[in-house]
């Protein structure tokens, strides 16, 4: 089976870690905790499927980016440089497997960015972090998952909005980026494979 991505739902929710599963921080806020059963339903009903699911051609986890509606994650009202704009769709998390570099990450926000214009959303937004210099690969996309690097984010376009200290809320507008007619998951697997030549990189085999 070739690599595939697949959008993140009640149903391929298992393929993921199992931090992910019960995981409700973005849904919750407050001292209120959100049922991440009853988030997912009422989701899907009003938006679908709500990020997107890396595996490669055996069927191992690589990665998964969260992202819907502003309006479903209520903590992004209390975060720095925050909220997010009524008609954005925000990214909320990524989570990587060990070993795997930076182009999963690459593949999966290029699936936002499409499935969010499909979506008629009018922009894609993220909190990022300016990290110094001397940040490594692990601190940048294993460590903190919920912000995005600074730098990473420029590569696509993104814009500041609003920022507090080194915490900004990052902006790609898609107004003017023209609909995928492949469609936009098809479309990430021909530009990610075009894009990085080199081998697959997998997570290095469990013990």
């Amino acid at each position: 089976m070739p690599p595939r991505v697949a959008g993140l739902t009640s149903g391929t929710l298992a393929s993921t870690p199992a931090v992910c599963h019960e995981c409700v921080w973005w849904q919750s806020r407050g001292n209120r905790t959100a049922s991440k059963e009853r988030w997912t339903a009422r989701v899907e009903e009003e938006w679908g499927e709500w990020g997107t699911v890396y595996l490669d051609d055996d069927g191992r986890f690589l990665g998964v980016m969260q992202y819907g509606h502003a309006g479903l994650c209520p903590r992004a009202g209390d975060l720095p440089a925050g909220p997010p704009s009524d008609d954005a769709v925000l990214v909320t998390c990524a989570y990587l497997a060990p070993g795997v570099g930076e182009w999963v990450e690459k593949s999966l926000l290029l699936a936002a960015i499409g499935e969010s214009r499909d979506q008629g959303a009018g922009a894609l937004e993220a909190f990022a972090y300016r990290y110094g210099g001397d940040a490594d690969h692990e601190r940048r996309f294993h460590v903190h998952r919920t912000v995005f690097p600074r730098d990473f984010l420029d590569e696509f376009g993104f814009t500041t909005l609003r920022a507090r200290g080194r915490v900004e809320l990052c902006r790609l507008e898609l107004g003017g980026l023209a609909p995928v007619a492949e469609g936009a998951r098809a479309r990430v697997l021909r530009v990610v494979q075009e894009a990085f030549a080199s081998p697959v990189a997998t997570p290095a085999p469990r013990a």
